[in-house]
């Protein structure tokens, strides 16, 4: 892969960022009536569709046979966890003061927070597994740590769904794309099963 494509990913990742660090400065219309709500609504979308994003690597890769798009994959992740920890920041810190009795109130009362916190641990455990010390450390075991990344986002949607109140359309899309990416990694298992076994792979997919 040419380095411009990596930094161009990169840049195009950052954007986002920009973005909202330029709406809070009172840019573009600011952040509205309730900043608060706005910010947490922002950086958790664009925690999420990063996420898909750095999720959906793997498969582009399988399907198209693009080997060195790979490489976009860390970084991607460590992106969303990036955003997915600014949320988290905006949450515990502005939302709730830095309160732990409120912190401690929404973890263990609001099946919504706990999912979401859920995924931001998860993140946060393979973002300090990322580094070349704990792949050559961890050996076959990093990749099966690092498929935890599925359950971030499962559990990402979930906090989704359950905060939205009236409009589905942005869960429902989240979901859909998480089940298409899912489906595909399970057909894949089990064709490669079968073909350990010697039986023929299904419909078509290898």
């Amino acid at each position: 892969m040419p380095p411009f494509v990596w930094w161009l990913a990169l840049s195009a990742g950052l954007l986002p960022g920009a973005w909202l660090a330029a709406r809070i400065g009172g840019a573009f219309g600011g952040l509205g009536v309730n900043p608060i709500e706005r910010l947490l609504a922002d950086t958790g979308t664009v925690a999420m569709i990063v996420l898909l994003v750095a999720l959906a690597v793997t498969p582009l890769r399988r399907l198209t046979g693009w080997a060195a798009i790979g490489r976009l994959r860390r970084m991607l992740g460590l992106l969303a966890f990036a955003y997915a920890s600014t949320h988290f920041v905006v949450w515990f810190g502005v939302d709730l003061f830095f309160d732990l009795l409120l912190i401690l109130d929404d973890l263990t009362t609001r099946p919504y927070a706990m999912a979401g916190f859920g995924a931001w641990l998860i993140l946060l455990l393979l973002a300090l597994t990322s580094t070349r010390r704990a792949v050559a450390l961890l050996g076959r075991n990093w990749v099966r740590l690092h498929r935890a990344v599925y359950l971030a986002g499962v559990l990402a949607v979930v906090h989704i769904v359950w905060l939205t109140r009236a409009d589905y359309r942005d869960a429902m899309l989240y979901t859909l794309v998480l089940g298409l990416l899912l489906s595909l990694r399970v057909v894949w298992a089990l064709n490669q099963r079968r073909r350990a076994r010697g039986e023929p792979a299904r419909n078509g997919v290898v």
